[in-house]
Formats: structure tokens, C-alpha cells, sequence
């Protein structure tokens, strides 16, 4: 027996203290993932906070572009508008050299 006891004890004090160590190192870690999953959390709470107000800003952008396109149709037909009132006076204008002339060849043949 005076060996077995000698083993248990050589056992004890070969064994023992490194367990020890080892449980404490043990719960050292558990301490740091349980940080490291508190801090995971927060970035991805963050994260989902910065996605949804991409989302929304997106939405605006859309809205902002669908305005952009209304005004711009909106300024096509200005154009329209201006261009015809333009072409209108030219018209105008060339028919009024057009009656004009006429009358001056209709004078000439008179006479």
C-alpha cells in the first residue's frame, strides 16, 4: 500500500496543480468569449442600425431621382414649347419676306 499511496501523492502534486491551472485558464477563456460574444452582438446590432438607414437613404435617393426625372420631362416639354414658339416666328418671318417679294414681283409685272 506504501506504494500506492506514494503514487497518489506523486500523482497529487504533479497532476493536481496543473488542473488547477488549467480550470482557471479555463475560465479565463470562458470569461474573454463571453466578452467577445457581448461585443459581436453590439456590432452586429450596429450594423443591422447602419443597414436600415442605408435603406432609408436609398428610399429618399429613389424619391429624389423620380423627382429629377418629373422635372426633366417637364423641362423636355419647355423645350418643345420654346423651339416651336421659335420656329413659329421664323415661319413668321418668312412669310412675311415671302409676301413681300411677292408683292414686288406682282408690281413689277403691272408695270
Amino acid at each position: 500500500m506504501e506504494i500506492m499511496e506514494a503514487v497518489r501523492t506523486a500523482i497529487q502534486e504533479l497532476i493536481v496543480p496543473d488542473l488547477t491551472r488549467i480550470r482557471e485558464e479555463n475560465n479565463e477563456i470562458k470569461t474573454i468569449l463571453t466578452l467577445t460574444n457581448k461585443r459581436l452582438d453590439d456590432v452586429n446590432l450596429h450594423l443591422a442600425d447602419q443597414s436600415r438607414r442605408i435603406d432609408e437613404t436609398n428610399k429618399r435617393i429613389d424619391e429624389t431621382n423620380k423627382r429629377i426625372d418629373e422635372t426633366n420631362k417637364r423641362i423636355d416639354r419647355l423645350y418643345d414649347v420654346v423651339v416651336r414658339r421659335e420656329e413659329h416666328a421664323q415661319l413668321s418671318q418668312r412669310l412675311n419676306v415671302m409676301e413681300r417679294d411677292m408683292a414686288e414681283l406682282k408690281r413689277r409685272i403691272a408695270a
